[in-house]
């Protein structure tokens, strides 16, 4: 299996738009771009309950829904713009999806971030617990995939 099926420039150039994004983010708002926080946001324009009411929620909502809506909007694009919305299909059955996407999000509570805070904006900065974080998810990765690979489990 080659490491590099694409060719290497595909990632570098996926990792210098994060970078650069993500570091434009951070120098004209001063704010960490991360996604994790989201769901709670939205539910504060939702739900009444005082916990989503809580200014720390109510002040980052409109900024976090639209970086949200950048990232489908991104998606989109690069479907539309280069034909290859057959990169965005997968054969994994949807109870799979379901469960895995339950586990990420128990995962993402639990270490107060999700793997692109804590690995692209948490590590950049110099963050301890984010490097803690990311070495966590990472072996739980390696040896999920360990795992469900020995066990001859596909899609």
């Amino acid at each position: 299996m080659e490491l590099f099926p694409n060719g290497w420039w595909p990632y570098l150039a996926g990792g210098l738009l994060v970078g650069t994004g993500v570091g434009g983010i951070f120098l004209v708002t001063g704010l960490r771009a991360g996604a994790s926080s989201v769901l709670t946001t939205t539910w504060s324009w939702l739900s009444r309950c005082d916990y989503f009411q809580r200014p720390v929620f109510r002040d980052a909502r409109t900024w976090r829904l639209v970086f949200s809506l950048g990232l489908v909007a991104g998606a989109a694009a690069y479907a539309v713009l280069f034909g290859r919305d057959e990169d965005f299909l997968t054969e994994v059955a949807p109870w799979r999806l379901l469960v895995g996407g339950a586990l990420v999000g128990f995962g993402t509570r639990l270490s107060r971030g999700c793997t692109s805070g804590h690995g692209i904006c948490g590590i950049s900065a110099g963050s301890r617990p984010s490097m803690l974080a990311v070495a966590v998810f990472m072996g739980v990765a390696v040896l999920t995939a360990q795992a469900v690979r020995a066990m001859g489990i596909t899609p």
